[in-house]
């Protein structure tokens, strides 16, 4: 099929039910005086453009998790390449372009702590959304030092700004696919939720969705100017340049770039990147997020909250039940780590380390610390922030809990990412002995959560009411339930 968009014409293949365009350039390649600079439109070319491969992907370098298939979830680590800032899209195939027919739109971006990850890992395939009618996008954006690291002399949230251009390319171009400009439901995990929930409070991106879905994700993960300009000293220090544009261009966006970030993100890395109430509000995840305080977050997303930015958007918002379970169950430290060490891992992050791991068992008969600490670890990095932003938010807004639970590890649980096979219809490439679901997933409940995500992205129609400070009603995917739901332990300790 053919296609032709507002940079010219392009050719995607059909599969089946569905039609699939891959790696369509929505900006100009970052290279040159590019690479630090604000996205801009690709030069439009002559005849048909081949659209069947994916093509290459930002700068990254992927950890192997033992035992675990971690391709499935985030690609296979870096395709080297210019012409990254590319999307795909997957239409319905009995479609016809411009058929006026004004399919619902989903735009998806990845997570990856915003140093990996792409468009094109297994798990997040849109083939299902478009079987079902949707017409589904997902993109590449730029990652880690070019992507989230303000660098002084360029713009900052860089990667943000890629998100903006995207949408903005998905305006103007979501007819030819059948699809409706003003029907666009943005959705996001992880890291690509907390994007997400960034782009709700950006004055840049107001009017260019009507709905998002932010999966174990939320606003908080933003930091003060000052506080990343540690960050930027840190690593130029390692890497033997200047803090500044000229120092960080005299570096190729390639290996020695890629040790140096690696490098900063260690544990063990000194550096301090609490703000002035003594919170690391990454809890240390990862080193490069995007900064408020320019003119795409010209305030933390919760306060731009509670002055009404993103009134307009419906948000459907929620987590896992053991999101953590992903970092500390696989390592065996859940059942390894002792008091000592669990209190000084999260004085790191938190000022009031001692109550908060109190507030959750620590040091009552019959409880490890390992589980006081994993469970203090879940709500304070993903569950309370999550349904802070939601008490936020002045527009509709609903929220979800995924608790179906994995026996990968002997116990993997509802742990991080733990929803997206569900979410995607995608549960054949995580099953299996190194499985993110193990060898027996319920196809049902993929069948259920699916058509939630669908019915959502269609006319915004859900199975359970609003959420609200008073009225916390939470539905409960697996049970297929919505429940009244209390705050939780850690909600003192938390803005």
């Amino acid at each position: 099929m053919i296609v032709r968009t507002t940079a010219g014409a392009i050719r995607g293949a059909v599969e089946g039910h569905v039609v699939r365009f891959s790696g369509i350039p929505y900006a100009a390649a970052p290279v040159g005086m590019a690479r630090f600079a604000e996205p801009r439109d690709p030069a439009p070319w002559a005849g048909v453009r081949d659209a069947l491969e994916p093509g290459p992907n930002a700068p990254q370098r992927v950890r192997a998790i033992p035992g675990l298939d971690a391709a499935a979830l985030v690609g296979r680590g870096w395709r080297r390449g210019d012409d990254y800032l590319t999307l795909d899209v997957v239409m319905p195939a009995d479609a016809s372009p411009g058929d006026g027919a004004r399919r619902p739109v989903m735009v998806f971006i990845h997570g990856g702590g915003f140093v990996v990850g792409s468009k094109d890992a297994p798990v997040q395939d849109g083939s299902s959304f478009a079987r079902d009618g949707v017409v589904f996008i997902a993109i590449n954006y730029r990652l880690g030092v070019d992507g989230f690291l303000p660098i002084p002399g360029i713009p900052t949230n860089l990667g943000l700004r890629d998100m903006i251009f995207a949408l903005e390319w998905v305006r103007c171009n979501a007819a030819a696919f059948g699809g409706d400009a003003g029907n666009v439901t943005v959705i996001g995990e992880s890291a690509g939720a907390m994007a997400i929930a960034n782009l709700i409070a950006s004055p840049l991106a107001k009017g260019k969705f009507r709905r998002a879905i932010v999966q174990s994700g939320h606003g908080a993960m933003t930091r003060d100017m000052d506080v990343a300009q540690r960050l930027v000293r840190k690593l130029a220090k390692v890497l033997r340049i200047t803090p500044d544009e000229a120092g960080f261009r005299s570096l190729d966006p390639g290996d020695a770039l890629l040790d140096g970030v690696e490098n900063v993100s260690r544990p063990s890395a000194r550096l301090d990147l609490r703000d002035a109430e003594g919170h690391e509000p990454v809890f240390g995840i990862s080193r490069f997020v995007p900064v408020h305080g320019d003119d795409v977050l010209p305030l933390k997303p919760l306060e731009a909250l509670k002055t009404g930015a993103g009134s307009e958007v419906d948000l459907l918002i929620g987590t896992n039940a053991e999101e953590m379970n992903l970092y500390f169950v696989p390592t065996g430290l859940k059942e390894k780590i002792g008091r000592l060490l669990a209190t000084y891992v999260f004085h790191r992050v938190h000022p009031q380390a001692r109550r908060l791991l109190k507030a959750y068992g620590m040091g009552k008969r019959g409880v490890k610390p390992g589980h006081a600490f994993t469970a203090a670890a879940h709500d304070l990095v993903f569950r309370w922030p999550a349904r802070r932003f939601a008490e936020e938010h002045r527009g509709r807004t609903h929220v979800y809990e995924f608790a179906w639970r994995s026996p990968l590890f002997g116990g993997l649980g509802a742990a991080h990412a733990m929803e997206l096979p569900f979410v995607f219809d995608t549960l054949d490439v995580v099953t299996g002995p190194e499985g993110l679901c193990g060898d027996a997933p319920p196809q049902a409940l993929a069948d259920r959560v699916h058509r939630i995500w669908v019915d959502f992205a269609r006319d915004g129609s859900l199975p359970w009411g609003e959420f609200t400070r008073e009225r916390r009603t939470v539905f409960q995917l697996e049970q297929g339930e919505a429940i009244q739901e209390p705050p939780f332990p850690i909600a003192p300790f938390l803005p």
